[in-house]
């Protein structure tokens, strides 16, 4: 059975969304919509780019990657390709994590399932008032790291850059990373 990712974008390398060089696929979608969310052009859940896990992965670079981080967004809305997805990142020796505002005991049916397959979750709504401060990759202070494998630590997830900015060859400049955190020392 071929299975369609609503995606809002894939950032074929970065290493500002998890441990080492990564890529990342935002998930399109999400009911949570949370005040000061760092994505916000991903609530919605009209198509934006249906991909199969195939001509996700074709975006992988050519360079070798550590693994995926899958975001959004909430890839949870869309259990069955978050499944896929994971299933052949798993395959291709990948690791894996997934940020969710969702906490993990919330996680039943095809959801739950995924879990067996992602080596990090970091759950919980994205909360303004809680914005890290930290070097830690996450959002707000209130969301969990869950290392479900040996093959991370905590240490993974210090990013002394959480903000990477690319400009394309076509002149769009993107952000990704956790902009959330005072640079300016306050």
């Amino acid at each position: 059975m071929s299975v369609s990712v609503n995606i809002h974008a894939i950032i074929p390398c970065s290493r500002v969304n998890g441990p080492g060089a990564r890529m990342v696929v935002f998930f399109q979608g999400c009911e949570r919509a949370c005040p000061g969310c760092f994505n916000p052009d991903t609530h919605s859940f009209a198509p934006r780019e249906l991909l199969g896990i195939e001509a996700i992965m074709e975006r992988l670079p050519s360079a070798p990657v550590e693994g995926i981080t899958v975001s959004g967004g909430e890839p949870f809305m869309q259990p069955e390709g978050l499944l896929a997805l994971l299933g052949e990142a798993r395959r291709r020796g990948l690791g894996t994590v997934v940020y969710t505002g969702f906490r993990i005991e919330e996680l039943t049916g095809v959801a739950r399932s995924c879990v067996g397959l992602i080596d990090v979750i970091v759950d919980g709504a994205f909360e303004e008032e809680r914005a890290e401060r930290t070097l830690l990759a996450r959002g707000s202070s209130n969301q969990r790291f869950h290392f479900l494998t040996g093959r991370y630590g905590i240490g993974d997830f210090m990013m002394p850059g959480k903000v990477e900015v690319t400009i394309a060859a076509n002149g769009v400049v993107t952000e990704t990373g956790f902009s959330q955190i005072l640079l300016s020392g306050e």
